[in-house]
């Protein structure tokens, strides 16, 4: 064995050794604070917040084998659907990944609580989706987390539905602009991204099948509300439309339960009803009613740097972590 070798396979070890270490301390840290039930709730929930806290502080989470591309959609307005992107994207960025997120919403509220210059005649996704600018030229990089980074919608996408219909290969613009910029990034030896997030219109329009064509895998924020599950079983024959004739790789891979109240039984039943129709795909962990979740954007922020100790915070963080982990399985392991 080479002296290379021995040092590197020193250092896996003192690495190793320190993570146990640190394993144990969390380990230990958590096992004190006191147990509570739920005749205290809200002593419960402090608890509860004080263990994921320990569990997740100063963590750096997986990278995937390649560049993740996530489209989050879900026809249904007030889903959470913006709240989720902007959220997950900062706190994978903040675990130690490289995120790109993509303003699909001629609203332009995702580009608002990332804090993100996008008033009209800012370079933006319009004009990469309608007059082949590369999307390099729009991409802005967040000032509050450095390793995240932006393509804003101005007001001029909400035309962009009318002008794509008459320009050539017009479901596909969007998926050759991030392909042809993720390989312009590797060419140039730029550290690669993890993740890109595509935050969709809550429509069925060419920006959503756009989005859809794009990625490879959907994530569905699913209010735990009564009426939650109108339209899903839509949404989903929607994808599966886009998988047969434009993207064979797409499918959905993530839902996440937003807005979740523990303290009502209807929360309790659509989670338990969610969870019971699609075990593998729903997250373990659900976002919380919140409101630092609702304020942070009125900031151009989100919650991960407006209160990174809330619940809504970290709900969002053990989320993020989540995905990672699944994002970073063996693919013998994700297929079975």
């Amino acid at each position: 064995m080479t002296g290379d070798a021995v040092d590197q396979q020193f250092e896996q070890h003192v690495s190793r050794g320190t993570r146990d270490a640190d394993e144990a301390r969390r380990a230990a840290l958590i096992d004190s604070i006191p147990a509570t039930d739920e005749s205290t709730p809200l002593a419960a929930q402090l608890a509860a917040d004080a263990r994921r806290r320990i569990d997740l502080a100063g963590r750096r989470f997986p990278r995937p084998q390649s560049t993740r591309i996530l489209t989050v959609a879900n026809q249904k307005g007030g889903v959470g659907k913006t709240t989720t992107t902007v959220n997950l994207a900062a706190a994978l960025a903040q675990a130690g990944l490289n995120v790109l997120v993509i303003d699909n919403d001629p609203q332009g509220n995702a580009s608002t609580a990332l804090g993100i210059e996008h008033h009209s005649g800012t370079p933006s996704i319009y004009e990469v989706l309608v007059e082949d600018e590369e999307l390099a030229a729009v991409v802005q990089q967040s000032s509050a987390i450095p390793r995240l980074w932006c393509a804003p919608a101005t007001i001029d996408l909400s035309g962009a539905e009318i002008e794509l219909v008459s320009l050539v290969a017009r479901e596909n613009r969007l998926r050759i602009a991030i392909d042809a910029y993720l390989e312009a990034c590797e060419a140039e030896g730029r550290e690669r991204f993890d993740y890109v997030l595509i935050d969709c219109p809550p429509s069925l329009g060419l920006l959503t099948v756009n989005a859809f064509v794009a990625a490879r895998e959907v994530l569905i924020p699913i209010q735990c509300e009564y009426y939650a599950l109108e339209g899903l079983s839509q949404l989903l024959k929607n994808v599966q439309l886009i998988k047969n004739h434009l993207n064979p790789s797409l499918h959905v891979s993530t839902i996440v339960l937003t807005m979740y109240d523990a303290r009502t039984n209807l929360a309790h039943q659509v989670a338990d009803e969610v969870r019971g129709h699609f075990p593998d795909q729903t997250l373990r962990t659900s976002v919380p009613r919140s409101v630092r979740i609702s304020e942070a954007p009125s900031y151009g922020q989100t919650v991960m740097t407006y209160d990174p100790g809330s619940t809504g915070a970290l709900a969002y963080l053990a989320a993020a972590r989540e995905i990672a982990e699944r994002g970073s399985a063996p693919l013998s392991e994700k297929e079975s």
